[in-house]
């Protein structure tokens, strides 16, 4: 038995073959097996800091502008150091942990590559 791919959505292992489809039983997504190769190529996230360097995941960036944090008094200063966990999509692309703050979500036009 060949091995199944994981879900695309989801990461779950337990994907099953329906006739022709590919399902996944945690999230209920159906893909095709040759649709696979080809959306792992536009998957990739194309993540880009300020000055239009390409990101990715474990890099370090600098923050360029004082970002205020929502519901908070604190503020992100200007040069502060953070290393990318993880680049995700969507408005705030870079999951990171920022020392004395904590776990946050950044947008990369705020922040420049190390």
């Amino acid at each position: 038995m060949t091995q199944l791919p994981p879900c695309p959505k989801c990461n779950s292992p337990y994907v099953y073959l329906d006739q022709v489809l590919l399902i996944c039983p945690e999230c209920a997504h159906e893909w095709s097996p040759e649709s696979q190769t080809g959306d792992e190529n536009e998957a990739r996230l194309q993540v880009r800091d300020a000055n239009g360097n390409p990101l990715a995941d474990g890099d370090f960036v600098t923050v360029i502008k004082d970002l205020k944090i929502k519901g908070s008094s604190s503020v992100v200063k200007v040069g502060t150091k953070v290393k990318i966990l993880r680049l995700v999509d969507g408005d705030h692309d870079i999951d990171c942990r920022i020392d004395g703050i904590g776990p946050m979500m950044l947008k990369s036009i705020f922040v420049k590559k190390v």
